[in-house]
C-alpha cells in the first residue's frame, strides 16, 4: 500500500471513501473473498437479518432491546448513522469505541489484497469482525440495500425479516414492488423462518420462501397487534397473546415493526423471559424516526423517511396526532430521491413548506427542489441548507404549531445538530 495506514477513525472514513470507484456496487463476490480471509464465521450464536424498504432500523431497535432486556449479549448492526458512525455498531447495547474499529479496519485492509471494497462492505466486514471476537447471543444485521447483493448477506440468518416492500433505489432494485421484493427476499435460507412485515408482502417474496421451504410468518395474518388503548397493545399469535405498553417510538407503523420483532425472536425457538418482551418495546429508541423534540410551545418532529412509502407512514402519524395550530413542512432531498410523490403524500397535512438544499455529489439545491414541487402546485420558501430552514420557521412558528423536518437522514442529522444541547 502506497500510503501510510490511517491511525483514526476520521482518517480511516476517509481512506475507505475512496478505495472503489463506485459508492454503491451490489454483490457478494468481493465481501465473501475478503471475509474467508479475515475468517470470519457466524457473528454470533443466532443472527437475524432485518431488511425492506422502510421500518428496518425500528425493528432492529425492538429486537435489540427485547434481547438485551432478556439477558442475552447482542449485537447490532445498522446503517446509515445520523452523528458518529460508531452508531452503527452497538454491542450490548453501547456503541462500540472509535479504537475498536479502527482495529477491525485496519484489520480488513490488512487482508483484503487486491479486492477493492466498496464504504458499506468495510463496514458490514468491521461489524462481523467485532461482533466475532465479542462472543455474541444474538446478532442483529440490518441490511443496506435490497437483499440479495447486500453485503450483509454473506451471513446465513437464522431468521429473516422482511420489513416491508416498496419502491424505492430503483436504478439497483427494479421498477416495481414484485422486482424489488424478489431482491429483498434474497435473505430468505433454506428451512429457516421468514418474518414478513406487512399481510400482502410481493408474490415474489412468498414464491422465494415456498421454494426454499421457509416458513413464512406474516402480520395480520400469523401475528397480530392489536390496539386496546391510548397505553397498550395485545400482541398475539396461534400459541401465545401478551399486553404490552406501546412503544416510545411515534407512529401507527411502530406497532407493525414491534409485532415483526416479537415474532422474529418468537421464531429462534429460544426462551424469552415474560417480562423482557415489555421491558423492550418500551425501552427500544431509534433516533431520527418520528423523534419529536419540543422548541417554546412548537412540537419539531424529525423523519428520515426519503420515498414514498415512507412519507405515507409520517403522514398516518400527523393524521393521528392532530395538533391545535399549523403544521409546517420542512423538506430538504437528495436529487436520486422521488421528491414530488413525497411532498403530494404530505401536501394535505401542510400548511406552509420550507425547502432547503443538501450538499454533496448526490445533494439537490432548495431552487431545484422548488422546481420540482411546483409540478405539485407546492410553492415553498427555500433556503441554502436545513439549519438556515429551520432557523426560518422556528421563527414563524407559534406555540401550538407543529414542524416537520423530513427527506434524509441528512436532513434529520443537520436538525439535530441544531436542535440538541452544544456537547
Amino acid at each position: 500500500m502506497s500510503q501510510p495506514v490511517p491511525t483514526t477513525l476520521a482518517a480511516w472514513l476517509q481512506f475507505i471513501e475512496q478505495q472503489h470507484p463506485a459508492s454503491i456496487a451490489l454483490g457478494l463476490e468481493r465481501v465473501r473473498e475478503a471475509a474467508a480471509r479475515l475468517q470470519l464465521d457466524k457473528p454470533g450464536k443466532r443472527v437475524i437479518v432485518v431488511a425492506g424498504t422502510n421500518g428496518k432500523g425500528s425493528t432492529v431497535a425492538f429486537i435489540e432491546a427485547i434481547a438485551h432486556a432478556a439477558g442475552w449479549k447482542v449485537g447490532a448492526y445498522t446503517s446509515p448513522h445520523l452523528e458518529r458512525y460508531s452508531e452503527r455498531v452497538r454491542i450490548a447495547g453501547v456503541e462500540v469505541e472509535d479504537a475498536a474499529l479502527v482495529e477491525a479496519f485496519a484489520a480488513i485492509e490488512a487482508a483484503r489484497g487486491d479486492t477493492a471494497l466498496t464504504y458499506f462492505e468495510y463496514g458490514t466486514l468491521a461489524a462481523l469482525w467485532l461482533f466475532q471476537r465479542a462472543g455474541l447471543d444474538l446478532a442483529v444485521l440490518e441490511v443496506g440495500m435490497g437483499g440479495r447483493l447486500d453485503a450483509v448477506n454473506i451471513v446465513d440468518a437464522d431468521v429473516a425479516v422482511i420489513t416491508s416492500v416498496d419502491v424505492d433505489h430503483q436504478a439497483f432494485l427494479g421498477d416495481d414492488r414484485e422486482s424489488i421484493g424478489a431482491e429483498k427476499a434474497g435473505v430468505i435460507r433454506g428451512w429457516k423462518p421468514v418474518v414478513c412485515g406487512e399481510i400482502d408482502p410481493p408474490s415474489s417474496v412468498l414464491r422465494r420462501a415456498y421454494q426454499l421451504g421457509a416458513n413464512a410468518l406474516r402480520f395480520g395474518s400469523d401475528f397480530f397487534a392489536e390496539v386496546i388503548d391510548d397505553r397498550r397493545w395485545r400482541w398475539r399469535d396461534v400459541g401465545l397473546r401478551m399486553e404490552l405498553p406501546m412503544p416510545a417510538l411515534v407512529g401507527p407503523m411502530q406497532l407493525a415493526n414491534a409485532a415483526s420483532a416479537i415474532a422474529a425472536l418468537r421464531a429462534l425457538d429460544r426462551r424469552v423471559p415474560r417480562t423482557a418482551w415489555a421491558q423492550g418495546i418500551a425501552a427500544a429508541r431509534n433516533p431520527g424516526r418520528m423523534e419529536v423534540f419540543a422548541h417554546n410551545g412548537i412540537d419539531v418532529l424529525l423523519d428520515v423517511g426519503h420515498n414514498p412509502h415512507a412519507a405515507r407512514a409520517v403522514a398516518r402519524t400527523l393524521a393521528s396526532r392532530p395538533c391545535t395550530g399549523k403544521t409546517h413542512v420542512l423538506l430538504a432531498m437528495l436529487a436520486d430521491k422521488d421528491a414530488a410523490q413525497v411532498a403530494g403524500v404530505l401536501q394535505e397535512h401542510a400548511t406552509s413548506w420550507w425547502l432547503a438544499g443538501l450538499a454533496g455529489e448526490r445533494g439537490r439545491s432548495a431552487q431545484e427542489l422548488a422546481a420540482v414541487l411546483a409540478g405539485q402546485g407546492i410553492e415553498g420558501r427555500t433556503y441554502p441548507d436545513v439549519a438556515a430552514a429551520l432557523a426560518a420557521v422556528l421563527e414563524q412558528a407559534v406555540p401550538g404549531d407543529r414542524v416537520l423536518v423530513t427527506g434524509s437522514f441528512l436532513t434529520v442529522a443537520a436538525a439535530r445538530r441544531c436542535l440538541l444541547p452544544a456537547g
